[in-house]
């Protein structure tokens, strides 16, 4: 193969934003870590991971060994030893800091008229390492997700307003509707740098596959940074993209 590892994104580029494993990506990524180690990097929480990823997965604990779960967009790392999922490092931000970017969130959500009347789940929600503000809640639908900001204006702004609070910490665009803040210079592209730590395996074998590298995306760091990258336009390419990485 042409790579010693492959990395993915999980919303849309693995499962549906938020959604379960689809079946067919479940099947491809087995096939896959039987060949090859596997990161996934992620904004979500591990709760996430394992609702969304883990549970459609149905890997047995031979191939988990060869799985690298970075929620939170890499400011954590997991692996599994032992028969149970074990943290090896954690970016968390301190309560002052968490306060502040809060407040920064709130103040210019309101300032930007971003504060939507019905919502699904927590507006902000505390990741310990990472504050993640989704404007329709962290369980809205896909199809609200995608018609609240289809030209990423409103999150792009708000990151804008918000970074100059926040100095100290990096403030970026996420998914669809979501704004992520997390310790300065911890991004998707430092969790490949600590792979490349961890594995001993150069950057230019590793790959990674997310839907979301463009200059604006929060996959964009790790092409910016060096790394190879394929760029899906939603999980539904996913599996065909396996294929080919295996077949290569």
């Amino acid at each position: 193969m042409l790579y010693d590892l492959v990395a993915f994104d999980l919303d849309d580029t693995l499962a549906p934003s938020k959604g379960s494993l689809p079946t067919e990506v479940a099947e491809a990524l087995r096939d896959l870590l039987q060949r090859v180690p596997v990161c996934v990097i992620s904004g979500g929480n591990f709760d996430q991971f394992r609702s969304q990823l883990l549970a459609g997965l149905e890997a047995p604990d031979v191939l988990l060994t060869d799985l690298h779960l970075m929620p939170t967009c890499g400011t954590r790392y997991m692996r599994y030893e032992s028969g149970q999922w074990v943290e090896k490092y954690a970016h968390n931000l301190t309560d002052e800091q968490k306060s502040r970017a809060i407040h920064s969130l709130r103040t210019h959500a309101e300032k930007l008229g971003l504060n939507e009347k019905r919502t699904w789940g927590p507006v902000i929600e505390d990741r310990l390492s990472q504050i993640t503000f989704s404007a329709l809640g962290q369980q809205a639908p896909i199809e609200a997700k995608r018609a609240w900001d289809p030209t990423g204006d409103k999150k792009h702004a708000l990151a804008k307003a918000v970074a100059v609070d926040v100095p100290d910490l990096e403030v970026r665009s996420g998914g669809s509707t979501s704004v992520d803040i997390t310790a300065r210079g911890v991004d998707k592209a430092y969790g490949m740098s600590k792979l490349v730590e961890v594995t001993r395996i150069a950057k230019e074998r590793m790959l990674f596959v997310g839907d979301r590298l463009d200059p604006s995306g929060n996959d964009y760091p790790v092409r910016a940074a060096g790394w190879p990258t394929i760029e899906v336009a939603g999980w539904e390419e996913t599996p065909a993209v396996i294929a080919q990485i295996i077949a290569e």
